[in-house]
């Protein structure tokens, strides 16, 4: 494919709010932490089509510290977006002790039928950045393609 070149649009933002960290402690695979995730708004981009909504509470990130320092990041929690339809967010990310911002991630979305059926499918990159003063989290999320 020469000449081909990786294209993103703004698909989304969103903001979360953050709870309690709960420490569960030494595990063998490293160090667990658990981040309810409580709330927040979905603001569309350029990309969306519109999407707006806001973030349920009852998420969390089942944060893991690995032994090496790095740290594996794993959330999941919903978004509902204005027109009712609730969409789940699977959000990974694996970075290094000390992390550039934004973090770089990987937004998976399970859409039901009726709903955004954009975001099913592609490649999805989220730009995480933590405000842990403010408890929250804003993630810039991306769709990426090829253009010719």
């Amino acid at each position: 494919m020469s000449g081909a070149a990786l294209t993103s649009v703004h698909v989304l933002t969103i903001d979360a709010l953050l709870g309690e960290v709960v420490e569960v402690g030494h595990v063998p695979t490293g160090f667990r932490r658990v981040i309810p995730v409580v709330g927040g708004t979905v603001t569309g981009g350029p990309g969306s089509g519109g999407l707006e909504g806001v973030v349920l509470p009852g998420g969390a990130d089942w944060n893991l510290e690995r032994p090496d320092g790095s740290v594996e990041l794993w959330a999941r929690y919903e978004v509902r977006l204005a027109d009712g339809v609730v969409v789940s967010v699977t959000n990974t990310a694996l970075h290094p002790p000390r992390p550039q911002v934004p973090i770089l991630t990987t937004p998976v979305f399970e859409v039901p039928d009726g709903g955004p059926a954009s975001l099913r499918t592609g490649v999805h990159v989220g730009l995480l950045v933590p405000r842990l003063e403010e408890r929250r989290v804003h993630i810039e999320v991306h769709r990426v393609g090829v253009s010719a």
